[in-house]
């Protein structure tokens, strides 16, 4: 809402996203996938990963745009539907360069509470100037950002995770330390700097800034392994890393490392929701296509009974899905009230859970539509499909989503008030909404072991 001065801008990405040489480059992005040089000639550690050209223009086109940092740097009112609509545009042509996108936009609320930090960062993290080189900070135009949680005995849990930070003096907030462990999906490991959950010496989780670069201009021992051989998510790479005495800043309070890392999470479970909701958009857009030009049994499928009523199907879904991440959205911006913070906290998990879930349901139902025709390479219909789950796993898969609804319902009695006060009016008039709502507040009645097992349902 409120973003019409931002309209310009977005129709004229729109149509160069819509165009056929970006189709192509989004093509080649995923056909020609990342690769690890993680040596030079002389067999020093160099920890490169080199791209395909397009990667680097279609980064470079969301990156000149301006969505990255929009909604922090602008203080224009609809500043947060103008970074929604971006986001949701350039994913339905092309998902993988989202991810750095995403993580980079996410970490600049968590930076922006370090002052000293900060001041060093800003201008690269606000620059809409694309800068691909692997050189020491200094020297960048721009910057981008990832984080650092799982571990392969913790997955989700973050608690279990075993990598030590030590510090180098003092310590504490804003103190420097070496980290030393590793990462077991690490994601975009060329960006300039992530954000990484380690534990302290005195067990507690916290959070550190650790840059590709050290300040004295030489390689930080983050160390990557291999890279991930993806389902889909194929143009952008994930890793496996080491930390071997890695540099890195304590961000908040020592023991306050998840907290800190899950105020980063909130927003890229957002974009998450707005990915599947470009997702189903293209597989609309596609299947929409391809039933008016292709003919059986005497009449183009899109005339046939049936199939209409699968495209009007897809089609809700896929209106219901922006509609929702839209209005999320919208809660981003506002959240200086309650009832929209009840929207940012307890909406965005079960949002998640439901969007993204119903993306790889229904991206299977495109291919269906698209019989054998859908069932190979040739086209973007198998690329879409294999990206759909990713939405679901990655920021917490389907069962982290709705337990944390529950404990958001449980910790935050006056947030849950003011959202079902909205919801009940929103459902005026209309009798299945308002007999799901008295479901949900029958469930909060239940024991919480009962309650747990049907976190699914209540999401």
């Amino acid at each position: 809402a409120g973003a019409g001065w931002a309209m310009p801008q977005l129709d004229a990405y729109g149509a160069r996203l819509g165009s056929a040489d970006t189709a192509r480059l989004a093509d080649e992005a995923n056909r020609h996938t990342p690769e690890l040089n993680a040596f030079d000639r002389r067999g020093r550690r160099i920890d490169r990963v080199d791209f395909h050209p397009a990667w680097h223009t279609l980064l470079g086109m969301y990156r000149n745009e301006g969505f990255v940092s929009l909604a922090f740097r602008d203080p224009r009112p609809g500043r947060w539907a103008a970074t929604a609509a971006a986001f949701y545009l350039h994913g339905q042509i092309e998902a993988g360069t989202l991810c750095p996108a995403t993580m980079t936009q996410a970490a600049i609320p968590v930076l922006q509470k370090e002052p000293a930090l900060w001041e060093l960062l800003r201008d690269k993290l606000y620059s809409d100037d694309y800068d691909p080189r692997d050189v020491p900070l200094a020297g960048k135009r721009s910057i981008w950002f990832g984080m650092g949680m799982t571990e392969k005995q913790g997955g989700s849990d973050v608690r279990a995770n075993t990598t030590l930070a030590s510090a180098v003096g003092a310590g504490g907030r804003g103190g420097e330390y070496l980290l030393r462990g590793h990462k077991w999906f690490f994601s975009a490991p060329m960006c300039d700097a992530h954000l990484v959950v380690a534990r302290t010496e005195a067990g507690s989780p916290s959070c550190f800034y650790v840059p590709r670069w050290r300040p004295d201009g030489t390689k930080n021992a983050v160390e990557i392994q291999r890279l991930k051989n993806k389902v889909g998510n194929r143009s952008n790479s994930s890793s496996e890393i080491e930390l071997n005495d890695a540099w890195g800043i304590m961000l908040g309070d020592e023991g306050r490392g998840i907290p800190t890392i899950i105020e980063m999470a909130t927003y890229t479970r957002l974009n998450c929701v707005l990915g599947s909701a470009a997702m189903l958009r293209q597989g609309v857009v596609q299947a929409i296509a391809y039933t008016r030009q292709r003919h059986a049994f005497g009449r183009a499928l899109a005339e046939q009974p049936l199939m209409r009523t699968v495209l009007a199907d897809l089609a809700l879904e896929s209106e219901a899905a922006l509609a929702l991440a839209m209005r999320l959205a919208d809660a981003f911006e506002r959240d200086d009230s309650p009832r929209e913070r009840a929207w940012k906290r307890i909406v965005t998990p079960a949002a998640k859970f439901w969007v993204c879930k119903r993306a790889v349901e229904l991206t299977g139902e495109v291919m269906e539509v698209f019989g054998g025709n859908g069932y190979v390479d040739d086209g973007p219909i198998a690329r879409l499909f294999r990206e759909a789950p990713v939405n679901s796993i990655w920021e917490g898969s389907g069962n982290v989503m709705c337990v944390d609804v529950l404990r958001a319902v449980s910790r935050e009695p006056d947030a849950a008030a003011a959202l079902f006060a909205e919801l009940t009016e929103l459902g005026a008039g209309e009798p299945r909404i308002r007999a799901a709502l008295d479901a949900l507040r029958a469930m909060l009645a239940a024991p919480a072991d009962t309650l747990e097992a049907s976190a699914r349902v209540f999401a």
